[in-house]
């Protein structure tokens, strides 16, 4: 009868079983569920139902196609609310828990092997249903990682052709966009096609171009062009035509983001992104109007794109003045309303002339994506300037090839490139990014930068790896910048807290002051001497201060330096941190002669981003131990950058007027007249000035680091210093030595032109004193007479030509007027004439002033002359005498050169567009 039983309830399991086939809903929130083995046994096991009631269970149902496995639950009640791991009681039995069901099971364990009461019922309950559990599991849900590539990426890289086809793309010259796909280094391109895939195309994003102009009719951009948020800053005008016959940067950047898919040129990386054209490179702009310029419609405006800066020379440290920095702080606090307006700046194009893009105050600032160029190979260009504040970079022109974008009139461009168009490329990796996640804040956009850019060249000596782990390149920034990594990164990327920072006190080093002078000059007191081991300075980081200043993570780092050199191009700079990262923030710049030093310059690292600040910093200032140039070091202070640690007490940077006067000043003083921060117009340089006209053929590199090592590099032996032996207040001779050196220094062109005053005016002198001396000496040769050479005759005939003054052949008293004789002819004549007779005698009269030629040779070089009043032809035997003449308006030959080819020889080693 009992197997009768058993046979029954198994047929009716089995029913059960498939009929709940499809599994139950589950209901974590209100249930625990586990599984449990059930292992029956006919004479001394217990049944399912017997073990579901010890344990105090509901059964579920059976799990899937497992037999005896089944999925049991108990209610969630307030004391069994915990989350815990799964448990194995079959391997650790001995583990104490809170679980109710584990509990219990546990209770029945103890009791099942209590050998006290080994015969009792309830003993011999506990065996029968602890034998029967052959399995208990708590289940907790976790989430599985996909293996597999995204269904939207492509399995393969596609072709340009085969991408022309997928998208169905008609622009003829897409094929020819290597930046958008590249079949011949397809690991080098910005990657776009599959955030196209993701119908991901920068709709309703827009971006305004601060360039020099955009063409607005063009077949390409017309249907892109925003006007209302566009204007002319150059002429005044609402529409930003570009009018020069060299403006045409601002429609191929433009071209670049938002050129549209059809017949006319290439595709933009946001192709239907709106493009808005601000004018401000088509001439001289006032710094009132700059300042608008990049707060133009920046409500709506999402991106800035700005290709431009002081000038990539070599030679030039410059920035934004007050209304500009307080105009861009104002974009980063309201544009966007709220989210901040997002400045993309380029490096710049000064490498091969050693600039670097911590000289200029645009790139080194905190609220710019400083983008700088890779060519299609992935290495790195020559003329893309590396330094510090380097974010990303992008690809732009080199190695034989440059970007292909629409341009004026209906025109494709082939030869763009330059850091110009690095920076376009990555505002349309942003527009994408945008429009999938239109909150981003402009940190955000910073941290994705850092966070998903990709290392090129690995093996390049210039990757460094920094403190939060993450490698860094003053060449290539966090690396390349992948539309695909950036875009699927933003799309589920948490916003970052508020930003808040730390500024800490200004150090002054031995009553280090600076006075600021007309002309952007300025003067500098006390200071320590830069000697032959540099200066060394260091500054401690708390844990109190962080907590003090709200600030709970490291994103950027400023470093401020006030330095007076006779040679800026010398000075060194680097700061490390308590961790042993090296920022370095300047390196030498062998074209850099000027003499006003670091006035308070502002320097920016982005290397120490996600760092642990707190600690000793120390910075570093090296020269190169000339012992024609000196410097002094005069102080110094740092701003750290990062996260708030409590979002509700974040604020919100109010711009100084004046932020670099040593020492800092509470109340901003009144500003002269003549101050360089109120000159009412400036014109920065074009987008392409400097830019070598090889930049999209010479090839690139990846085995030089971009800055050799300071710390490291080997010193000449020490030289004594004439003036650094102390420094103060307390030395009056020395202040005015020091005030007069800088003086001179800043009029270099005046004393030139003196001292050369200077110098002819000695040797006239000595060539009459000489002159004198030469016609004493002659008075003692009085048997060179009349009787021996009729000189008289000689003098005559000269001299009748000389009081002619015209005609005949060019007489050696013109060629001696044409070094400068003062007087005139008839006076010197008149003059000789009355000479004394005791002077020169008869004979050597008869020489008149052509005896200081012919004694310049020899005491008798007047019987064979060497310049003939009457050469021997008419041809122009006495030659136009070479000093007197540069050395670069002749040929080798001696001969003059032409004014075309006089011209064509005056250049200063650059480029001219």
């Amino acid at each position: 009868m009992r197997f009768l039983w058993v046979c029954l309830a198994s047929t009716a399991l089995s029913t059960t079983t498939s009929v709940l086939a499809k599994p139950a809903k589950r209901h974590y929130d209100t249930h625990r569920y586990y599984a449990l083995e059930h292992k029956f046994d006919e004479r001394l096991g217990a049944s399912l139902e017997e073990v579901a009631s010890a344990l105090g269970v509901e059964v579920v149902e059976q799990a899937g196609e497992l037999k005896d496995v089944w999925l049991v639950r108990v209610p969630k009640t307030e004391n069994n609310t915990f989350d815990r791991k799964a448990l194995d009681f079959r391997e650790d039995e001995d583990e104490d828990v809170l679980d109710p069901v584990i509990s219990a099971f546990q209770d029945l364990k103890q009791r099942a092997s209590s050998p006290l009461t080994s015969r009792s019922e309830d003993v011999l309950h506990a065996k029968r249903v602890v034998s029967s559990v052959n399995y208990l599991e708590l289940q907790t849900p976790k989430e599985l990682v996909k293996r597999a590539p995204p269904p939207i990426r492509p399995p393969t890289r596609p072709t340009a052709q085969g991408a022309a086809e997928h998208f169905g793309l008609h622009d003829p010259l897409f094929t020819a966009q290597w930046h958008l796909v590249n079949d011949d280094y397809p690991e080098h391109m910005m990657n776009v096609t599959p955030v196209w895939d993701m119908g991901l195309t920068g709709k309703g994003v827009l971006t305004s171009f601060l360039d020099d102009g955009l063409d607005f009719e063009s077949d390409d951009l017309r249907d892109a062009f925003d006007a209302e948020h566009s204007y002319d800053f150059n002429a005044h005008v609402d529409l930003p035509r570009p009018t020069g016959a060299r403006d045409h940067h601002g429609t191929r950047c433009a071209g670049q983001v938002a050129a549209r898919r059809n017949n006319a040129c290439g595709v933009g990386i946001a192709y239907d992104a709106k493009a808005a054209g601000v004018r401000i490179l088509g001439g001289k702009i006032s710094t009132v109007d700059e300042a608008a310029a990049l707060n133009y419609g920046y409500k709506d405006v999402s991106l800035y794109s700005c290709s431009w800066g002081p000038r990539d020379n070599g030679q030039t440290m410059d920035g934004p003045n007050y209304l500009i920095r307080k105009a861009v702080v104002n974009g980063i606090n309201n544009g966007r309303y709220g989210k901040g307006s997002i400045y993309v700046f380029a490096s710049g194009n000064g490498g091969r002339h050693q600039d670097q893009c911590n000289f200029d105050g645009y790139t080194n600032s905190i609220y710019s994506v400083t983008v700088s160029s890779i060519d299609w190979k992935g290495l790195h260009p020559d003329y893309s300037e590396a330094c510090a504040a380097n974010m990303i970079v992008a690809y732009s022109s080199g190695s034989k090839n440059h970007i292909v974008t629409t341009d004026r009139d209906n025109e494709c461009a082939m030869t763009h490139g330059g850091t110009s168009a690095a920076a376009p490329n990555a505002v349309g990796v942003f527009a994408l990014a945008l429009q999938a996640r239109p909150d981003l804040t402009w940190r955000d956009i910073q941290h994705l930068c850092v966070e998903t850019a990709r290392k090129v060249n690995p093996n390049d000596p210039d990757w460094e790896k920094t403190a939060s782990g993450r490698l860094y390149s003053y060449k290539y920034g966090y690396g390349a910048i992948d539309a695909y990594a950036y875009v699927t990164a933003a799309k589920s990327w948490q916003l970052v807290k508020p930003q808040a920072w730390l500024f800490t006190d200004t150090v002054i080093v031995n009553n280090g002051r600076m006075h600021s002078l007309p002309h952007r000059n300025y003067r500098y007191e006390g200071g320590e001497p830069i000697g032959p081991d540099g200066v060394e300075q260091k500054m401690m980081i708390t844990k109190e201060m962080m907590l003090k200043n709200n600030l709970e993570s490291l994103e950027h780092v400023d470093v401020r330096v006030w330095i007076s050199h006779t040679r800026r191009g010398d000075v060194e700079v680097e700061i490390e941190s308590p961790n042993g990262i090296r920022s370095i923030l300047a390196s030498t710049r062998e074209e850099d002669e000027d003499d006003t030093g670091f006035p308070g310059w502002r320097f920016m690292s982005v290397k120490h981003w996600g760092e642990n600040p707190v600690g000793e910093w120390t910075l570093r200032v090296f020269d190169q131990n000339d012992p024609e140039q000196h410097g002094k070091f005069l102080g110094w202070n740092m701003v750290l950058w990062g996260s708030a640690i409590d979002p509700t007490k974040a604020t919100k940077l109010v711009e100084p007027v004046i932020d670099n006067a040593l020492p800092p000043e509470d109340t901003p003083p009144r500003p002269e007249p003549n101050d360089p921060d109120l000159i009412s117009s400036t014109q920065h340089a074009k987008p392409t000035d400097l830019l070598p006209e090889d930049h999209g053929h010479a090839t690139g590199e990846n085995t030089k680091a971009a800055f050799p090592s300071p710390s490291n590099k080997p010193k000449p032996p020490s030289k004594p210093q004439q003036d650094d032996n102390t420094a103060g207040d307390d030395e009056p001779s020395k202040a005015w030595y020091d005030h007069m050196s800088s003086l001179m220094s800043a009029q270099k062109w005046f004393f030139a032109a003196l001292g050369a005053v200077v110098v002819f005016g000695l040797a006239a002198l000595a060539y009459f004193y000489k002159r004198r001396a030469d016609r004493l000496r002659l008075a003692e040769y009085r048997s060179l007479a009349a009787d021996d050479i009729s000189m008289d005759a000689i003098d005559g005939q000269s001299r009748s030509r000389v009081i002619a003054g015209s005609g005949g052949p060019r007489t050696t008293r013109a060629l001696y007027d044409s070094f400068g004789e003062p007087s005139s002819s008839d006076n010197l004549v008149d003059r000789e004439r009355r000479d004394d007779t005791n002077v020169n005698p008869p004979s050597a009269r008869g020489l008149g002033f052509h005896s200081g030629f012919l004694d310049d040779d020899e005491p008798s070089a007047g019987l064979t002359p060497k310049y003939r009043d009457e050469p021997e032809s008419r041809q122009p035997s006495a030659r136009r005498p070479s000093f007197g003449v540069e050395d670069d308006q002749r040929r080798p030959s001696g001969e003059m050169l032409t004014p075309r080819e006089e011209d064509d020889n005056d250049h200063d080693g650059y480029v001219r567009p």
